[in-house]
């Protein structure tokens, strides 16, 4: 061994952190200056039997390190990384970014004596389309890829992703009338070629999957026969009710409709008690060995302007990045946001994903299509506008560790940061802390249907795909999701650890959203009670009633809420007028000024409840606000109905905005 002084033996040296390792490594390799590609390290020959003696498993990368110029003792640490990861070392080397994928291809080749291709022509490539998807899926799948030269001849393309120099210098050492058809190429250049090759079939397989798949529980068919039959039968009966008698027609509406608005006031004085407070963070393990391949998905459209915010949240995100993979999903045409991802220097482990112009255009259609394409046992879903806690993976992934394999689900509370921007944000802000403080706490803890909320979901991926994933034809695809979770027998759950993100400051950027969600739970609702009895039986009779409470007792109290308003104000009116009042006229009265004040005090009792000392400073204003803010809702709900009506599949662009604050890891 030379000069040096072994101090620990190399099968303990797994188990030593990698601050140890660190100043192990760099005390006995010196390091001249910080590593810059391509500048030489002139370090001498004992660095080298030093490190591998550590390492044994670098002494088949020497040979290639030395080409790329890379510091013995930098690739020490990686191998470090390596052992405490689990992973691979090209996959750590890369993961680093002190090493380009183009770099290390071309000297991967040069070291084998083999070709190199830059680029590829997607239709040169002779594959089976359902061997790309799967290859562009699970990241170990390995399948013969071959390119049609211009000569006629064909070249079998290598990916070195997970393949040491040796592996294949053996296979072409034992076969070398290959290795004159062999080209390597960049991973990143495969799978780029492969997505641009099954684009149009990937894109029709996954707006069709979950309708042929499951039909019963596919939006693309927004009502169905008997729906249909009972609401123009219904429609007529009420038509000929109110040319009969309008009076009492409208008093038994009235009755009826207010039962679902009565049972909503009824859901937020339940969850009440049951309301926890923001605690502190919880106290999380450091990672374990060999952590699983974590998929981000973010959808974005339109968001030019905060594509840098969202590339520095996400690069705070606290995983290995060997085993974490981004996903920016965007529209093909939408060049705006595209160009801006362009303009920003990507990390290796950020792909972006275009999705073609072909059905629905929303959300989760976006989503479908890039779930194929990724790898990870788990897929956590974030919006573009989000600013996620650097550790919510890890909590995320601590709690499915800890959890059966009927968890499919944990969610994120979002936290809104500009809650004092104005009227609309604050009640906003006050809206999220009731859910995500709240009630979807108290839900999760009676292991009821919990609906999801939009963004920092995470998802076991095998409960994913067994489910069929995201609808791409409901514009509320969270709500959707989580009741088909449900109704497959998993389970949801909350974590502590927000996701910031900034709401709405305008009723012009309000109402759009506002009016997507309604159209969405009036949606889900018409989808899964297509056979009641089937949803009751699948569900129990608990998260059954929170059905109808969560997505049609909460469209028909906003849209009724104005009915009882004026309802209440003209009987007070006729009161105060000594005018004579039937019975239920003064029955009525007292049932609708009831409502509307225990709706009122509940909604304000919850939402106070979840607030924190500085965030109760501002409650009078919500208080004040209150009333306006539901006539918001109730005119949304209006608008919602029509566009189902109208347009079901349409999706409503939100504007977002940049969070105002960071979170601290």
């Amino acid at each position: 061994m030379g000069d040096f002084q072994i101090v620990a033996p190399v099968a303990g040296l797994s188990s030593v952190p990698i601050g140890d390792l660190d100043d192990l490594i760099h005390s006995a390799v010196p390091r001249e200056r910080p590593f810059e590609g391509g500048v030489a390290s002139n370090e001498p020959d004992s660095s080298a039997r030093f490190a591998t003696y550590l390492y044994p498993e670098l002494a088949g990368w020497l040979p290639l390190l030395e080409r790329l110029s890379f510091p013995v003792s930098e690739a020490a640490y990686i191998a470090a990384l390596t052992r405490r990861n689990g992973t691979d070392f090209q996959s750590e080397l890369l993961a680093s970014g002190l090493v380009g994928e183009d770099s290390f291809c071309r000297a991967f080749a040069a070291e084998l004596d083999v070709g190199y291709t830059a680029s590829l022509n997607p239709g040169r490539l002779i594959v089976p389309d359902e061997s790309a998807i799967e290859s562009l899926r699970r990241r170990n799948w390995r399948i013969p890829v071959k390119i049609e030269e211009k000569s006629g001849s064909s070249s079998y393309l290598v990916s070195p992703e997970r393949l040491a120099p040796g592996q294949l210098r053996a296979l072409l050492d034992r076969y070398p009338e290959v290795s004159k058809r062999v080209k390597i190429v960049a991973q990143g250049t495969l799978r780029r070629a492969l997505s641009e090759r099954v684009r149009i079939d990937l894109v029709k397989a996954v707006v069709s999957d979950l309708f042929d798949r499951y039909p019963a529980l596919s939006a693309r068919i927004v009502a169905n026969a008997w729906q249909g039959s009972v609401l123009g039968a219904g429609l007529m009966a009420l038509l000929v009710s109110l040319l009969a008698a309008p009076a009492t027609t409208y008093a038994a509406l009235h009755l009826c409709f207010s039962v679902f608005f009565l049972s909503c006031v009824g859901l937020r004085f339940a969850a009440i008690p049951w309301s926890p407070r923001r605690g502190d963070a919880p106290d999380l393990p450091a990672l374990a060995d060999g952590v699983p391949v974590y998929s981000v998905l973010v959808a974005l459209y339109k968001e030019q302007e905060i594509v840098p915010d969202l590339i520095a949240a996400l690069g705070r995100l606290v995983w290995p990045k060997a085993r974490l993979e981004i996903k920016l999903v965007c529209e093909e045409d939408d060049l705006a946001t595209l160009n801006a991802i362009g303009a920003c220097d990507l990390p290796g482990h950020i792909e972006v994903v275009k999705v073609p112009v072909f059905g629905p255009r929303t959300k989760p259609k976006a989503l479908a299509y890039a779930l194929p394409l990724a790898s990870g046992e788990f897929v956590a879903l974030f919006d573009a506008e989000d600013n996620p806690h650097p550790l919510q993976l890890v909590e995320a992934w601590r709690r499915f560790q800890e959890s059966g394999p009927d968890l499919a689900c944990v969610q994120a509370p979002l936290e809104i940061t500009n809650r004092r921007a104005g009227p609309v944000s604050l009640m906003f802000a006050f809206e999220y802390a009731a859910l995500f403080r709240g009630l979807l706490p108290w839900l999760t803890r009676n292991r009821l249907l919990t609906p999801l909320g939009g963004t920092s979901n995470h998802f076991r991926r095998s409960a994913l795909d067994h489910v069929g994933g995201w609808d791409p034809y409901n514009v509320t695809e969270d709500a959707d999701l989580g009741m088909r979770l449900a109704r497959f027998a998993y389970r949801t759950e909350m974590i502590s650890l927000p996701t910031f993100e900034a709401g709405p400051e305008r009723w012009s950027e309000w109402l759009p959203q506002r009016t997507r969600w309604l159209k969405g739970w009036v949606q889900t609702w018409l989808v899964h009670m297509r056979d009641p009895m089937a949803l009751a039986w699948q569900l129990g009779f608990g998260s059954f009633l929170m059905a109808q409470i969560l997505f049609a007792g909460m469209v028909v109290s906003a849209l009724i809420h104005p009915f009882l308003i004026v309802t209440a104000f003209v009987l007070a009116l006729e009161l105060a007028a000594e005018r004579t009042m039937s019975t239920w006229q003064s029955n009525m009265l007292i049932f609708d000024v009831t409502n509307i004040a225990c709706g009122y005090i509940s909604f304000l009792l919850l939402g106070w409840q979840t607030l924190t000392k500085t965030e109760r400073k501002t409650f009078w204003k919500i208080a004040l606000y209150t009333p306006v803010y539901w006539m918001m809702i109730s005119i949304a709900a209006w608008r919602a109905v029509w566009q189902l009506w109208q347009r079901p599949h349409h999706w409503e662009k939100t504007r977002h905005r940049k969070p105002l604050a960071a979170p601290n890891p």
